[in-house]
Order: C-alpha cells, then structure tokens, then sequence
C-alpha cells in the first residue's frame, strides 16, 4: 500500500536529525502494536543512509552477532572479534559518532527485557559518558507500553530522565482514511467507509492488509476478517497476551463483556463473578485501552459512569472472534461470518458515533465533546458539543438511517438535559442527526 499521511511525524523526526547533529537526541516512539512505526521511521529518514537495528528474543550473543554485522555494513568498518554484549557495540556506536553524525534505529527496545536486562544499565553508563560528544541521532521504538513506560519513565530505572523526545504514533485519522479507501476505490459508499473505520480502527497494519486484498466493501471486508487462516483472527491474543501476562484471562473477560454492552461496572462483575475494580484502573490507565465515561458537564463521579473500548479492532475483535472462539475451532467460517453479518448495523452504530466525535476532533470544531444520559437511564443524548469560544452548544442523535430519527423524541430528551443543566441554556443551541449520509 501506498504511504499515507505522517507528513507532521516525519517533519518532527527530520527536526531531531538535524539537531541531533549538534547534541545527542534519544527519542522514544511508542504506539500500539500494528500502528505503523517502523515504516513512519524508514519513511522520515529515507533521503540519508540510517542504522535499522530490530531487537529478537534471543540469547544476546546471538543477536549481536547479527548486529555487529548490520553495522560493519553501515559504518563500512571491521569490527575486531566477536560482539557478545550489546553495550559494547553501543559504545563502538556513540565513538563512531563523536566524528560522523549518524541515525539508528533500535526497534521493539523494550524486548532487551527478554534479552538481558542489564544492558539498560549498561546502555546508561555509555549514554552518560559519551552523548555529550556524539553526534547520534537514537530512535527507540516499543510497542508494549506498560515496558516502554517502565523503561524511561520509573525513577529508580537506569534510563529514566535520558530521553530527549517522545512522540506517539496514533492509528490513520478519519480523513486519511477516506484517502486511502477513496484512492483505492474511487466509488466506495458511505458504509464502506464506516466498515473500514468500524473493523480498523485506522490502525495502518489492518487498513493495508484489507487494501491488499481488495477488500473495499464492508461485504468484502468481512469475508477476509473472517476466514480460515485469517491474519486477525488470532490478531487479539497475539497482542495483548505479553501486554497482560499471567491475568490475561481476566483481562479479555473484561473487554468481552465491555464489547458486548456491558458498560458498567456493576454489569461488568455480574459477568466476571468478582472485584474488577483494580482490572479497571489498568485497563484505562496503564494500557490505554477502555476509558470510563460519565454525562457531559457530571462534576463529580456517580454511578452512572460507563466504560468503552477505545480501539476500535479489539472492539470488533473481542465482540465477534473471542466471543465465537468455538466455532473458529470447528471451522465454521461461513457461520461466524453470517453472525457478524447479521448483528454489524447495530454494532457499527457506536463506531459511527466514534467516527464523527474522531471527525470533530480533527476539525477542531469544539472544545469540548460527551454523551449525556440520565442515572436511570431514560433520556439519552449521543452527542453534546459545545464550543466555549463561540459560545454554542450543539445536540446530535447519531444513526444509520437518517429516517430513524425522530425531533420529537429528541425534544423530550432535551427538555430532560436542559432541568439538569439549567446553567447552559444561555448558549445558542441547535439539534439535529447526523447519518451515514453525513460521513
């Protein structure tokens, strides 16, 4: 697939080269799994020759012996016996750089853990000495965030503090996503591009796969998500399992019942038989994957908060995949695929609703954004979008179908917002839906 979008990340990586020239520059990338880091690295720096270093499990003499010969080819220098500690090539590294001003790339750095967890340590004790005279410009990457956090951001861990930038890179915006489907098929629909921000996410792995394959309609798209073989099928327990580690069983219980509309935390024990209180607080802050919502304008929270995926391809994924692990195990592809076939319109409904709030963001068009709901759950808005500059507060009911929605309905809803929110009826408002035709 073609490369897309990242023009601000590789400005800012082409910022740190050439300041790298004149004082050392560490920079940690993170972002999930899939997101696209290597290639957004590989693109930045492809005008001018760069060190790429991937890090294996593996005994460490074994991947310094690869190591050494990757960068015997780049400085174009011998060198002299065997590599068996990393933190000597490092050394040799910063040495080369004190003359030649050079970028290296060491991908998935948190795997060092499963390599020899000195060498942070010993990576400390080179950094502290030679930076200050070399001219390197080190990338490190890492995927599993709870390490990469744990690397450089622990006090008592050795690199804590040696970083000079970070940057995150975040799954393809809804605007690139319409790019890339529109590039590849000029006349895709309006619930092509809701299937393909619906099972992606943007995530850029996801979206190149399905373009690889032509699957530009949401049809299409199930039937490659869902077959025999299939890359996303194991795609959830390929990438969270060493995320969690041994309570990762608790965890996916957590998220399925989270994607099956299980969004309190009284619903969410009901299912998981216990205390999922401190699963919680991990899963939304230490992964970055649920967030606990509450009505828009709530002061304080109460029990009417609600927890959401936030990554809309576990959300398919634990929804469907993990949910109907049998009969991946008996080979009914067909069946698993009419299943999600059958209960998609419903389920992409809270995509389309994350699609425009992701649409909003990127257009700047409020300062702040929420759904509202009552503690019994009567009266729902899906949409509340307030702009304080213009001092406007704009209501949206989000469908499908447009025809589905009824001002009505949506009046007496309002009337059950403005009694709570009495404050916000200075703002000039407006109300209205938003559908698939709006996309």
């Amino acid at each position: 697939m073609r490369f897309f979008d990242r023009d601000k990340e590789i400005a800012k990586l082409r910022e740190i080269r050439a300041r790298s020239r004149e004082t050392a520059a560490l920079t940690v990338m993170t972002g999930r799994r899939r997101v696209g880091k290597t290639e957004l690295v590989k693109a930045a720096f492809a005008d001018e020759p760069f060190l790429y270093l991937f890090v294996t499990r593996s005994a460490e003499a074994d991947l310094c012996d690869g190591f050494k010969s990757r960068i015997e080819a780049f400085t174009g220098r011998t060198i002299p016996g065997r590599a068996t500690k990393f933190s000597a090539l490092f050394r040799y590294l910063l040495e080369e750089a004190v003359d030649r001003p050079m970028t290296v790339v060491i991908d998935e750095f948190q795997d060092f853990f499963r390599v020899n967890p000195a060498i942070y340590s010993e990576m400390q004790r080179e950094w502290d000495e030679l930076s200050g005279r070399a001219k390197i410009n080190l990338v490190v990457t890492g995927s599993v965030n709870t390490l990469m956090n744990k690397i450089f951001k622990e006090k008592k861990e050795p690199l804590y503090g040696r970083d000079t930038d970070r940057m995150t890179v975040r799954p393809f915006a809804v605007s690139v996503l319409k790019e890339i489907l529109a590039f590849h098929h000029p006349s895709f629909s309006p619930d092509d591009l809701l299937a393909l921000w619906t099972f992606t996410g943007g995530v850029a792995k996801y979206v190149a796969l399905l373009m690889n394959r032509k699957a530009y309609t949401r049809r299409k798209m199930i039937d490659v998500l869902i077959e025999e073989d299939s890359y996303f099928l194991d795609e959830g327990w390929a990438v969270l399992v060493e995320e969690f580690g041994k309570d990762y069983g608790t965890y996916f219980s957590i998220l399925s019942a989270i994607a099956r509309g299980k969004t309190s935390r009284a619903e969410i024990m009901n299912e998981i038989a216990g205390d999922v209180g401190g699963y919680l607080t991990r899963l939304e802050e230490q992964y970055g994957l649920i967030a606990k919502h509450q009505p828009i304008f709530e002061q304080t929270s109460n029990k009417a908060c609600r927890y959401k995926l936030n990554d809309n391809f576990f959300r398919f994924w634990f929804r469907f995949v993990f949910k109907h692990q049998y009969l991946i195990q008996v080979g009914l592809f067909d069946e698993l695929r009419e299943v999600v076939a059958r209960d998609y319109e419903v389920f992409s409904g809270l995509a389309l609703e994350g699609y425009f709030r992701a649409r909003f963001v990127e257009e700047h068009a409020y300062t702040r954004m929420g759904g509202w709901w009552d503690r019994k759950g009567e009266n729902e808005l899906d949409l509340v979008c307030e702009n304080e500059f213009k001092g406007t507060l704009d209501f949206y009911e989000v469908k499908r179908n447009a025809r589905h929605y009824d001002p009505t309905v949506m009046e007496s809803k309002l009337a059950a917002f403005w009694q709570k929110n009495p404050e916000k009826r200075s703002l000039s408002s407006t109300f209205g839906v938003l559908s698939l035709e709006d996309i």
